[in-house]
């Protein structure tokens, strides 16, 4: 089974994945990646209105073959900012 390496960034820190995951193929892991980010975003629910967690999928031989982000943008409404 190929090896891949999910690359993420959390509002500009990033961390790269040395470890990697073994997955059937290239759908397995988009498809990891789909829930991969919703729970960085649970994890790490952002202090402001903006927050980016991003993840970039690398293959085998170390090329990027997937990227995809989650955009977490809050505003204050009508009554409350009274």
């Amino acid at each position: 089974m190929p090896r891949y390496y999910f690359d993420t960034a959390n509002n500009g820190q990033f961390a790269r994945d040395e470890i990697g995951v073994e997955l059937a193929d290239y759908e397995a892991a988009r498809q990891h990646v789909g829930k991969l980010l919703p729970n960085m975003a649970h994890s790490g629910l952002p202090d402001g209105d903006l927050h980016t967690f991003g993840c970039t999928i690398r293959d085998e031989a170390g090329e990027n073959v997937y990227n995809a982000e989650l955009t977490y943008h809050g505003r204050l409404l009508g009554l409350a900012k009274r």
